[in-house]
């Protein structure tokens, strides 16, 4: 069967190569560029627990040394600090990294793969989709045509694969601007992130009032400031009058000594493309929805897509046609972007000083402020990851359903497990390997060898009830879970969000909810026109 082909080589079609890769799919990455990315100190990336770990687990480097977790978040207004959070282990801390650095990373763990083919220079100027697959044109000096399976684009806001698919891509444009700077210097506090709205001081020049100062590794900070609408030119002289105000406020009147690194302007968009599939060709990331006012980061959301995406591709090309599990990729994630932006989007206007709806809202600056910290921190409608409450994957009512702390469609919480091999992991490390997970609370095994209670209790009926499942399922064990008793059975997605949760063993409920999970029963393999996982023995290239 023909690879995926993956356009654009940015750090959610990366993502997406990998993902496909661990689950021995073979794709091609048409990389419009050089092969590299230029170092960008101003150009940074904000990642949340989830994504920090997706991108750990498929790289394989550990991040959190390359970039920085915050030691705490402060915000402040005018003189009056409003919320202290210090990040002690009981809340996670965003990471926060150098974007060229992230992708660096998962260049270097595609470089020894196997099953992927990058091919710079290549940009794609024609698709051609037909029953069996699907064909790329690349111009440039390598240009040619390719053969693939399915297609992604991960091209970007001027996606050429949604253009070339007449997808619409309606929103608004310019919702916010920052001007940024990345600079080496000391600050009255260490590794605590900072927004400050309506500092004290006077800023020379237009503003809105609201600078955000975040850490990086190596004493570097990014600060953005924001600026008001409109489109008032923001001049060198300027933003170097703007930092040395800024960190002269901070520092309670002198300018500390600083060197700068890097200078930008950041514009904010809100879009959302009408469809995210068009038969055989997917949009993920920035090809398929802007988002990132209020603090909101838009690249965790790219690299959800491609998690979401992968395991539905690699189940597709391994097993045949499996169209309600395909359909499933733009029912959920583009209802979690959806309401994210809708959030945004009503959060706005009292937020940047609209008058229409200010009165309704109880308000103070602190409700403001924490609002602004959801956007930030990953909390809240503006910030927390999706549930896909509505999944078409959702098995309807089972039951042996019994409630935990996480909601079905929602993440799963990341608890150490015993592996089949009897080794103690986290559950989060089992992920993305296109198995569903089966997991069974059992309070006190953690405490004696697997040998000892593998096969006591329920657990070879348990291991029986999964062998028999319609999708291959790995079956781990839990000292606990939140919110669950003993003997509660969690099934999970392969990209961690949770199916259900069964009070005991019951082998039909379970079977039940692990067909729904995967779409239903998939279509006889000579339906699919090619034989289900042949490997990937041909030149790719045509």
């Amino acid at each position: 069967m023909d690879p995926v082909i993956i356009v654009g080589a940015g750090p959610v079609g990366l993502t997406l190569a990998l993902a496909l890769a661990r689950q021995e799919v073979p794709c091609v990455v048409l990389d419009e560029g050089p092969g590299k990315d230029e170092p960008r100190a101003a150009r940074t990336v904000v990642l949340r627990e989830d994504t920090a770990a997706l991108m750990e687990r498929l790289t394989g480097v550990p991040l959190s040394q390359a970039g920085s977790h915050w030691a705490g978040w402060r915000s402040m207004r005018r003189k009056q600090v409003m919320r202290e959070i210090v990040f002690d282990g009981t809340e996670p801390a965003p990471l926060h990294i150098a974007q060229h650095v992230l992708t660096d990373a998962l260049r270097a763990a595609l470089s020894g793969e196997r099953l992927v083919k990058v091919a710079v220079d290549s940009r794609v100027d024609g698709i051609e989709q037909e029953s069996s697959g699907v064909t790329a044109h690349t111009r440039g000096p390598k240009g040619t045509w390719w053969r693939g399976s399915y297609l992604v684009g991960c091209d970007g806001p001027r996606s050429t694969v949604r253009k070339l698919q007449d997808i619409r891509f309606p929103g608004r444009t310019a919702v916010e601007r920052h001007a940024v700077a990345a600079l080496r210097t000391e600050m009255p506090w260490h590794d605590e992130a900072l927004l400050h709205r309506m500092p004290p001081w006077r800023m020379s020049g237009p503003s809105a009032g609201e600078v955000t100062a975040r850490p990086l590794p190596d004493g570097v900070w990014r600060l953005d400031w924001l600026l008001p609408p409109g489109k008032d030119l923001v001049t060198p002289e300027l933003l170097l009058t703007r930092i040395r105000e800024t960190l002269a406020g901070w520092a309670g009147g002198t300018t500390p000594p600083y060197e700068l690194l890097d200078t930008g302007v950041h514009t904010v968009h809100h879009r959302l493309a009408r469809r995210w599939r068009a038969d055989r060709v997917f949009l993920a990331g920035d090809a398929a929805h802007l988002l990132g006012a209020l603090g909101t980061h838009g690249l965790d959301e790219g690299l959800r897509d491609a998690d979401n995406l992968a395991w539905k591709l690699a189940l597709a090309w391994h097993h045949g046609p499996h169209e309600a599990l395909l359909d499933s990729y733009q029912t959920e994630r583009r209802a979690v972007v959806a309401a994210r932006l809708r959030a945004a989007d009503q959060a706005l206007p009292l937020l940047r000083g609209g008058a229409g709806l200010r009165s309704y809202v109880p308000g103070s600056s602190r409700g403001h402020d924490a609002l602004l910290t959801d956007g930030h921190l990953g909390h809240g409608q503006l910030g927390a990851p999706g549930a896909y409450a509505d999944s078409p994957l959702a098995p309807g009512h089972l039951e042996g359903e019994t409630p935990v702390d996480t909601s079905p469609g929602a993440p799963v919480s990341d608890v150490r497990v015993t592996a089949e091999d009897g080794t103690f992991v986290r559950l989060r490390d089992r992920l993305g390997r296109g198995a569903l997970l089966v997991v069974l609370i059992a309070p006190g095994t953690g405490v004696w060898e697997r040998k000892h209670w593998v096969g006591a209790g329920v657990m070879p009926r348990l291991a029986a009830a999964v062998a028999a499942l319609p999708h291959p399922a790995e079956l781990l064990v839990a000292e606990s879970y939140p919110g669950a008793a003993a003997h509660t059975v969690l099934l999970v997605r392969p990209d961690g969000h949770l199916v259900t949760a069964l009070s005991g063993v019951r082998p039909d409920d379970l079977y039940a909810a692990a067909e729904a999970a995967v779409g239903g029963p998939a279509k006889a393999q000579a339906e699919a026109g090619a034989p289900a996982g042949s490997r990937w023995t041909v030149d790719i290239a045509r």
